[in-house]
């Protein structure tokens, strides 16, 4: 692998290390933010809290806003200017909510970053994908999910550090603020790597653009050539076959296949998981202390088998990585559930939240992001990334939305005793079983303009 390639492509997968530091750092901050402004009532009669809407679950809707509409700026602007801008983003929000005075301006910078977040995952894989080959393009790729899960990981370390060693009043601000820091240099780095020259092919830039471009990746002159005319050719057949229409009607099965994977990506749980953590361990009869600091093994765990996923993912394939992180789901979210349900240890209910956690990070963790940036033309990939996203992060809005009314909740099945959401999840993986095996094609190894051909619809 060249190492010019794996370089700029670690780089750009940096904005995966800010997405997962964002995503999580609400973590540590949110019984704090609970307590301090008093943000835990519902609102009417409705199952909807302030706290979940506004607090936690206001990032998620800037992400659902970014990934849906970040395929605008990925197209026209490029892959590199909007991952620039993307690293504005989180500097603004990390900033804007370690100083909020109260709740809905710190809900504002919250939604800021969440708008980073959902264009990163729109842009970053994207970018990735165009600058390696079908041999690596599921590692390189990989690497964004890595970055997303080393950030999670830092981000649980980083605020019990903060929450062990700073003032109990003012650390969650420090805790949210700290994330300036590599939004900061991530920004300084990425300005540096060269376009996607497939970007600028598909926008009819200069050749000596697209020459110069090639040569930052590493590619020798003469090769250059030769790649050049072979993306020319392949992005003609497809103009001539599909048109630039993503709704035409002509690429339904990419666009389901997106709809699904992210679908049940986030009715696994997860989300749900990350964001909780603590809580979720201290209703299992964890110390708040020690809930916190668990929250570290669950990120040090996903670290790990993100690692194997991403050594498997261009070696067994797509297809398989999902066989084994469907089965894992399927064992370890009953099992949760049937911890809480009669009140087994909190240990125990601990290995299987890790169990569930090394699932997802070899399977739909290493998989999804790689798998959406593959299975549309260049034409169409901008919007055909931001509609999987998109998809990704509305149903995680909702779910962060709806599931602090769950443990909150004080009626029916849900008093005190969340098991009846991870048997729902569990039984979603079983679906997800069945997309695996009967819709789910094997992209390992293919070219993106082979790939565009076999999921196109024939005439």
């Amino acid at each position: 692998m060249d190492k010019k390639i794996l370089r700029i492509s670690m780089t750009a997968a940096l904005a995966g290390f800010l997405f997962g530091f964002d995503t999580v750092v609400i973590s540590g901050a949110n019984q704090p933010i609970k307590e301090l402004w008093n943000t835990n009532w519902f609102l009417g009669d409705s199952i909807f809290t302030f706290h979940g809407i506004f607090i936690m679950s206001m990032a998620l809707w800037g992400t659902v806003l970014g990934s849906l509409f970040g395929g605008i700026p990925t197209d026209r602007l490029g892959r590199k200017k909007t991952l620039f801008w993307i690293g504005i983003l989180y500097f603004l929000s990390a900033v804007g909510s370690a100083f909020a005075p109260e709740a809905y301006s710190f809900s504002f910078f919250r939604f800021i970053g969440g708008v980073g977040v959902g264009a990163s995952s729109v842009a970053a894989p994207i970018y990735i994908s165009e600058i390696s080959s079908a041999n690596n393009r599921g590692r390189l790729t990989a690497m964004y999910q890595f970055n997303i899960v080393f950030g999670i990981l830092i981000a649980f370390i980083s605020n019990y550090l903060i929450g062990t060693f700073f003032n109990e009043s003012t650390a969650w601000r420090w805790m949210l603020g700290i994330e300036g820091l590599p939004a900061l240099i991530y920004t300084i780095m990425v300005a540096k790597i060269p376009n996607s020259p497939r970007w600028l092919l598909l926008k009819n830039h200069s050749h000596a653009m697209v020459s110069k471009s090639l040569a930052s990746l590493g590619v020798p002159s003469l090769e250059a050539e030769t790649k050049i005319v072979e993306i020319k050719t392949a992005m003609a057949q497809t103009t001539l076959q599909q048109k630039d229409k993503l709704f035409s009607g002509k690429y339904n099965k990419p666009l389901l296949l997106a709809f699904l994977i992210a679908f049940f990506n986030q009715l696994s749980g997860i989300n749900f998981v990350l964001y909780y953590a603590p809580e979720i361990l201290e209703k299992a009869g964890l110390a708040s202390e020690t809930s916190l600091f668990s929250s570290i093994s669950i990120g040090i765990i996903n670290l790990i088998f993100t690692f194997v996923g991403l050594a498997l993912i261009d070696k067994l394939g797509r297809k398989q990585l999902m066989y084994i992180g469907s089965i894992g789901y399927i064992i370890s979210l009953a099992m949760v559930g049937y911890c809480f349900k009669a009140a087994l240890s909190s240990e125990l209910l601990l290995v299987f939240i890790l169990v569930f956690i090394a699932s997802h990070a070899v399977g739909q963790g290493a998989v999804i992001w790689v798998f959406i940036s593959e299975i549309f033309p260049n034409s169409v990939r901008s919007y055909g990334q931001s509609w999987g996203t998109g998809t990704h992060w509305v149903f995680a809005a909702l779910i962060t939305l709806l599931t602090p009314s769950f443990l909150d909740s004080e009626i029916g099945i849900f008093k005190d005793n969340p098991y009846p959401i991870f048997y729902f999840f569990a039984g979603m993986m079983i679906l997800q079983l069945i997309f695996t095996t009967f819709l789910m094609p094997e992209t390992k190894g293919v070219s993106l303009e082979d790939l565009a051909q076999r999921l196109g619809r024939k005439k």
